[in-house]
């Protein structure tokens, strides 16, 4: 991770539809507050309330949305408050307060009052575009239609720039006020490290400390969007697995470009995000209980593709509800916030594909392999955005993380934001430390096997 223009009529009765737009803004004076206050339906120790915010801050566009927030019962927590924020972009955080607070870090929790929201366009109000949703479910790399992206542009609308992390940013703050908080510890994972990081600039006196997880650079890049430093990093991840005694005795790296140059690009695109979603299940890359990924692609090379070809289908097929994560919003955000081979959503249509031509042709087989540059030009987040609309577009900050204390996490496995790209986030961080995770891969605090990694967080936020 569409017909631009509806009547503002339309428009607000499609988004109250979706679960977003207030009918009048509940801030007495313009100052935020929570409303609505009830125990969070099965999540003991929390009460569920709802963040009014406008739906376009820059005052352009009118109305509000609701947006839902869940906090910790512990009002007077010792150090204030801690506000996580999850990824996607695309996931709900009320539903998993329970999980993050009080199975996961609950070290974290009795010091900390946990914070956590549906962002605009997710949970309860998530945005549903129907064809995206069935082609994409949670992936960033699968190939959606031409079709599903102007679907999906035709029903945002004009309000789809209107789901930008500037956006978010400013909700943010608007949740801080109604808190009460002079300043919070802003903590997130994947593109919440994005979003954490665009806070933390855009209000740097408002945060006390910075976590980002599994990290996602806040300053985005063509390269980015290509994702090159994902396809690059699968030969470090993959070899690095194999490494691990008994050695497998061949060069895995070897064996996914050979696969990969034998295939289709379109199923070198499959092959990327089956092992991206892999790492979920096994970090090990090797477990028989998983698939092996490592050893059904030897099998591949050497003539028996069936094993692979049923770990692709298995680990690229799935049906994911909006309200646990939009692809309507991913595609949104995703649009509007990053840096392409071809500039911007601002570009015109006419000059893009020629653009992503000349950048492909420029690129040597080193920017992609072992995957190839037919896989960085068709994976979802060029061909998501590709078609999208022209609209007016996010800020790309190039500017350092402000002076405070930042911990960055990454497993050494992980390849949905590889360890390159925390080392790059770190540069950014004058006070920053960063804290690699051996043999674990994607979301250290929401999926670690062991506890080196939240142990970091234990200390750091102590």
């Amino acid at each position: 991770m569409r017909s631009k223009l509806l009547t503002a009529g339309l428009v607000l009765a499609l988004t109250a539809a979706l679960g977003g737009v207030a009918a009048a803004d509940t801030r007495p004076g313009g100052r935020p507050k929570l409303t609505d206050p009830h125990p969070c339906p099965g999540q003991p120790g929390f009460t569920c309330s709802t963040l009014t915010v406008p739906f376009d801050h820059t005052g352009r566009h009118p109305g509000t949305l609701a947006l839902p927030v869940a906090t910790s019962d512990n009002v007077t927590a010792p150090k204030g408050v801690l506000l996580f924020l999850t990824g996607g972009p695309g996931q709900g955080g009320v539903g998993t307060i329970t999980r993050i607070a009080t199975q996961r870090l609950p070290e974290v929790a009795n010091d900390y009052r946990f914070v956590m929201l549906d962002q605009r366009g997710t949970g309860a109000g998530a945005l549903n575009c129907p064809g995206l949703q069935a082609q994409m479910g949670s992936s960033d790399i699968a190939t959606p239609t031409r079709d599903a992206v102007t679907e999906c542009a035709r029903i945002l609308g004009d309000t789809a720039s209107l789901y930008s992390t500037d956006q978010s940013v400013a909700d943010f703050d608007q949740l801080r006020q109604a808190l009460g908080a002079p300043k919070m510890v802003v903590d997130g994972v994947s593109y919440g490290s994005f979003t954490a990081a665009r806070y933390a600039i855009a209000h740097p006196g408002n945060v006390s400390k910075v976590v980002l997880d599994s990290v996602l650079p806040h300053h985005s890049t063509p390269s980015a969007t290509l994702y090159l430093t994902g396809l690059t990093a699968e030969a470090r991840v993959l070899r690095l697995a194999c490494s691990v005694a008994p050695a497998c005795g061949f060069d895995p790296a070897d064996d996914l470009a050979w696969v990969v140059r034998h295939r289709s690009p379109a199923d070198g695109v499959k092959i990327f995000d089956a092992i991206v979603a892999y790492e979920f299940s096994d970090p090990t890359y090797r477990s028989p209980d998983a698939g092996d990924v490592i050893g059904a692609l030897h099998a591949a090379r050497g003539g028996a593709p069936e094993w692979l070809d049923q770990l692709v289908e298995g680990y690229t097929t799935e049906d994911v509800d909006p309200a646990s994560y939009s692809t309507g919003l991913h595609a949104a955000t995703l649009c509007a916030d990053q840096r392409f081979p071809w500039g911007t959503s601002a570009t015109p249509m006419s000059l893009r594909q020629p653009l992503l031509s000349l950048t492909a042709r420029a690129l040597p087989a080193s920017a992609t392999w072992p995957y190839t540059t037919e896989v960085a030009t068709r994976q979802g987040f060029i061909q998501g955005c590709l078609p999208w609309p022209v609209e007016r577009v996010g800020s790309n900050p190039a500017s350092r993380l402000p002076n405070v204390p930042v911990l960055l996490l990454n497993g050494d496995r992980d390849l949905s934001t590889p360890l390159e790209w925390a080392r790059e986030e770190a540069a950014q961080a004058p006070r920053g430390k960063l804290v690699i995770v051996p043999g674990e891969s994607h979301s250290i605090q929401n999926r670690e096997r062991g506890h080196a990694g939240r142990d970091a967080v234990i200390s750091f936020l102590r």
